[in-house]
């Protein structure tokens, strides 16, 4: 596979949290406005794309208000637009799942398959960082499969308390 379609899709080393927290954040939102919105996908690619977005935002100004503390002085713009940039994995990680619902709200794919798959899809990125994290850390097989287990027993936790939430 080709290295940037790779990290694209999976996110890069560097910006595993980026791509756990986006993936964690449009599954949420998925999750909870499947049922709602089966019938007007559109409006669910919607409301989980501007949610990403905004959290995005406020993760994004909340580094530079830290970043600000930090150095003792305001951010410059371009110092904002490199917190941007360093965390845009947190929008990246919504797009291949939005997709999937995109494909569904143009008839492409069955709604309810369009959503499983970007829940599916939302599970494999969760998967490949655990993944990442237990080869980064070295770990055997057997505390491989028990990190990313915990992974997504985490990631998945949180999206079903969002479930919850929204029912």
């Amino acid at each position: 596979m080709n290295q940037n379609l790779k990290r694209f899709i999976l996110g890069d080393r560097e910006k595993v949290a980026g791509t756990v927290y986006g993936t964690i954040i449009v599954m949420s939102v998925l999750a909870a406005g499947a049922k709602p919105y089966q019938h007007h996908l559109w409006r669910l690619v919607v409301l989980a794309g501007v949610s990403v977005l905004v959290l995005w935002l406020a993760h994004v100004y909340s580094h530079g208000l830290g970043e600000s503390l930090k150095v003792g002085r305001r951010v410059t713009i371009a110092e904002l637009c490199s917190i941007a940039r360093r965390e845009y994995s947190v929008v990246a990680a919504a797009i291949l799942p939005l997709v999937a619902v995109g494909l569904g709200a143009t008839e492409a794919l069955a709604e309810r398959t369009a959503v499983q798959l970007a829940v599916w899809l939302g599970a494999v990125t969760l998967t490949a960082q655990g993944i990442r994290y237990a080869q980064l850390e070295r770990l055997s097989r057997s505390a491989t499969f028990v990190t990313v287990t915990f992974n997504l027993a985490i990631g998945l936790g949180l999206v079903a308390l969002e479930v919850l939430i929204a029912h």
